[in-house]
């Protein structure tokens, strides 16, 4: 799971906004998006965070290295997790139950790692199934105090082990987290 999240726990304000999200004007989004993908091959969405972001592309003015990166992202494999959809017209695959199942058999196969973008139902829901291996947070050094908690319907504790803690001028700091190497 990579995901930007508010200090008090929210990936979202109360309206959807992310306005909040703090922007460092000396590192590029285009190497941000760069970075997450390196080692991403799938990447898994909700159905909400899909038709929000999932065929997003930059404004024609954006950068040629930012479309780049879009492009880069668009050319991962997309499985979206829907109770309703079941198509769209792209090479997207939908999984619509079976989900632990489905997720395993993903995990399975040779390849790089999986993208967890989003949504918070899907997270959790691949929490409480233990399907999430890593956690990758930005927190952002903003309290929302109402909006969509990132950590929603945890039905069991979740011990995770610290593996890098990196901060940046802008106030965000980068943690990652591992529920493999605490030996779950």
């Amino acid at each position: 799971m990579n995901l930007a999240v508010s200090l008090d726990g929210f990936i979202e304000g109360p309206n959807g906004e992310l306005d909040w999200l703090t922007r460092d004007s000396t590192i590029d989004f285009a190497d941000i998006l760069n970075e997450i993908l390196s080692d991403m091959d799938i990447i898994f969405y909700g159905r909400k965070s899909y038709d929000k972001w999932g065929n997003f592309w930059p404004e024609e003015e954006s950068s040629q290295k930012l479309k780049n990166a879009y492009h880069r992202m668009h050319s991962k494999q997309k499985y979206v997790f829907s109770r309703t959809k079941t198509n769209d017209g792209t090479e997207a695959i939908f999984i619509n139950d079976h989900v632990q199942a489905s997720v395993e058999q993903i995990k399975q196969r040779h390849g790089k790692n999986i993208w967890l973008y989003g949504g918070a139902e899907l997270a959790s829901e691949l929490i409480n199934l233990n399907l999430v291996d890593e956690y990758r947070l930005a927190v952002h050094p903003v309290i929302l105090g109402k909006g969509k908690p990132l950590f929603q319907g945890i039905t069991e504790k979740q011990k995770l082990q610290l593996i890098e803690a990196k901060g940046h001028a802008s106030g965000v700091v980068l943690l990652t987290y591992s529920t493999a190497a605490a030996g779950l």
